[in-house]
């Protein structure tokens, strides 16, 4: 089954305006990802269904950090940006060990 990948308006908007990431390079990073799902488990962040994230790169390289919630056929996004040192190190650590 092929998921949609839903990015509502005003998400789409912070993106572009906040950190200058296109709905492309969203689509990117889910297609060259590697390593597994993280689950956003603090409490102020805790979503039923839960929200995920993971890092990966754009076809240009860019890294970003992609944060959803997966419901039974669509991906809604709920934010993407760069990630810093501290969200790398997790992943890295989590996401990417074997």
């Amino acid at each position: 089954m092929k998921l949609r990948l839903i990015i509502t308006e005003q998400i789409a908007e912070k993106l572009a305006r906040k950190h200058n990431i296109e709905r492309s390079e969203v689509v990117q990073c889910f297609a060259n990802k590697t390593g597994r799902l993280l689950d956003d488990d603090r409490e102020d962040h805790r979503t039923d269904p839960p929200t995920h994230w993971f890092i990966s790169e754009t076809d240009a390289g860019r890294e970003l950090k992609i944060i959803f919630v997966r419901e039974t056929d669509a991906i809604f996004l709920k934010s993407a940006f760069e990630p810093n040192e501290e969200e790398r190190r997790i992943y890295n650590k989590y996401g990417l060990a074997s």
